[in-house]
């Protein structure tokens, strides 16, 4: 998977050290609500559409990238489905990685999916109901997509944050 040039720059300068980045996950769906997985080229496990945020990008206009480097098809982003910082990701030449990852839900414009670059081996359409396992949050950014009335997740303050109010001052 090729990365992007300024992570390649960043880490001329900072080597493996944890570098925060922003990405994106889109759940794109066609007109029968069918999810769109492809299957990684890395571990080889099926996913949703993610990829990294190039400086100054819009999430929806990553969102759109993404999809069509991935899978050729294009697609509309309909609403966000979360914000969440995922937790320290460390790759296997030991690059870390600090991911806010945005989630969005996406519709199928026009295309027809197929494997559009080296990130993956596969690509298909998949029943909600007959889903291969997915990474936790993207099982969350899924199930958000699917209901309709959802209002976007984020993660609750963390226990113990200097700025989370106590229980009695609440």
């Amino acid at each position: 998977m090729p990365i992007p040039e300024f992570v390649v720059a960043l880490r001329s300068k900072i080597g493996h050290a944890p570098l925060p980045l922003t990405g994106v996950i889109a759940v794109v769906l066609d007109e029968r609500n069918r999810v769109l997985l492809v299957r990684r080229s890395d571990n080889h496990e099926w996913a949703l559409t993610t990829g990294c945020l190039e400086p100054g990008e819009q999430p929806a206009d990553g969102a759109l990238r993404e999809v069509f480097e991935e899978t050729g098809v294009q697609v509309t982003v309909e609403r966000l489905l979360s914000a969440e910082a995922l937790d320290l990701s460390v790759a296997p030449n030991g690059d870390q990685v600090h991911w806010l990852a945005i989630g969005l839900r996406c519709r199928l414009v026009d295309g027809d999916a197929r494997v559009n670059d080296d990130e993956s081996v596969e690509v298909g359409w998949f029943d909600p109901h007959a889903m291969p396992p997915l990474p936790p949050h993207q099982e969350r950014c899924l199930t958000l997509a699917l209901t309709d009335d959802a209002d976007p997740w984020i993660a609750a303050p963390t226990a113990g944050h200097p700025n989370r109010p106590t229980e009695s001052a609440r």
